[in-house]
């Protein structure tokens, strides 16, 4: 049978403690070769949507699994991608345009030895939990051993999942938020603080933010740099979720605080010299940092290159792209627990077979 499931029935069957474990020990895996991932490949329809001026179709899709947790995931998304401004910051957004005001983005998890589908779930929230996921084990081996201030740049979607996670690894004095969304920043702090069970604040500017924090975390939409990199001092750490593709130039960080991390790694080398992203690829064109200076996380997992080490130290994580490979680690998680609390409908699988080679 084929475990289907919705949104609500995926964060049941999510912690944030197994989704961390799950992406850190896929990740050893593709060093060591017992994982693949396939490129992101994203995909804009050369005409802008009549219903939708500045906006274009785009089909994005992700693939990767590993012989450990014995899927292959398949990540689909049919959007309606474009920016917007709120409160004068540009942001990258995508509307809801399916019926009913919805999004469309699927993840089928596929058995790597019957080869047939052993689930299928939206996107929408395991997206959410595998980019805070790899923010977390990139937090292991690069943010200071026991940060104590949290100076975070987001106040929504990913922002949230970000800060769950990163309170449930890490035991912060203080949290500050920055959002350009005042009133939005204030709501999502005072329900952080009752989730979390602990104060977390509006920080009035980005300065403020940054300012006395050692653990710098940027989980926004935003298309240009969250704060001034001359801002950053010694120990501190920066983390950025900001990932560009070859028509949409976002960054959440800025050149001057590249040039001042004495270590930088990223998600992915590969991807970001295919989509010549201007935080990774470009610094490097621009002489701010050597290309083969850039780490890439899954080196660090197993052990073959070094994360911090000193407390001087500034260094810096760019979780630039996603990758099938967080969605195969963290569905496979999903599924083992979704069973076993009896979520989801079961769909016959011979639904998805046929007899005729494909």
């Amino acid at each position: 049978m084929t475990l289907l499931l919705n949104n609500e029935e995926v964060e049941q069957a999510l912690n944030p403690q197994e989704a961390i474990a799950a992406t850190e020990s896929i990740y050893k895996e593709l060093a060591e070769g017992r994982a693949l991932n396939r490129p992101r490949s994203q995909v804009y329809l050369p005409a802008e949507s009549k219903e939708h001026p500045g906006f274009h179709y785009r089909m994005k899709t992700q693939e990767g699994g590993s012989l450990d947790c014995g899927v292959w995931a398949l990540r689909i998304t049919s959007d309606m991608a474009g920016f917007s401004f709120t409160a004068g910051v540009k942001r990258r957004r995508i509307l809801p345009v399916a019926t009913g005001n919805k999004y469309c983005g699927l993840v089928i998890l596929f058995d790597v030895e019957k080869i047939e589908p052993v689930a299928i779930m939206p996107d929408g929230v395991i997206q959410k939990v595998r980019v805070a996921a790899m923010s977390a084990v990139g937090a292991r081996y690069l943010a200071p051993e026991n940060p104590h201030t949290l100076g975070l740049f987001g106040s929504g979607w990913q922002a949230s999942a970000h800060l769950e996670f990163l309170a449930a690894q890490y035991d912060f004095k203080e949290i500050k938020v920055f959002s350009p969304n005042r009133e939005h920043c204030r709501e999502f702090c005072s329900a952080m603080s009752s989730k979390l069970g602990r104060e977390v604040r509006a920080a009035e500017s980005p300065k403020e933010a940054v300012e006395g924090s050692d653990f710098i975390q940027a989980a926004t939409a935003a298309w240009d740099p969250v704060f001034d990199g001359r801002w950053v001092e010694k120990g501190m750490y920066v983390a950025s979720i900001g990932g560009a593709d070859a028509s949409n130039k976002r960054r959440e960080i800025d050149d001057e605080c590249i040039r001042r991390a004495d270590i930088y790694f990223v998600h992915s080398k590969e991807v970001a010299k295919n989509d010549q992203s201007p935080d990774v690829w470009e610094v490097a064109q621009k002489g701010i940092i050597d290309w083969d200076a850039i780490g890439e996380l899954q080196d660090l997992v197993a052990g073959k290159a070094r994360g911090r080490t000193s407390a001087d130290q500034i260094t810096c994580f760019n979780n630039n792209t996603g990758a099938g490979t967080q969605f195969a680690a963290v569905g496979a998680a999903v599924v083992k627990r979704a069973r076993q609390l009896s979520l989801g409908r079961e769909l016959p699988t011979e639904w998805f077979l046929e007899s005729v080679s494909p």
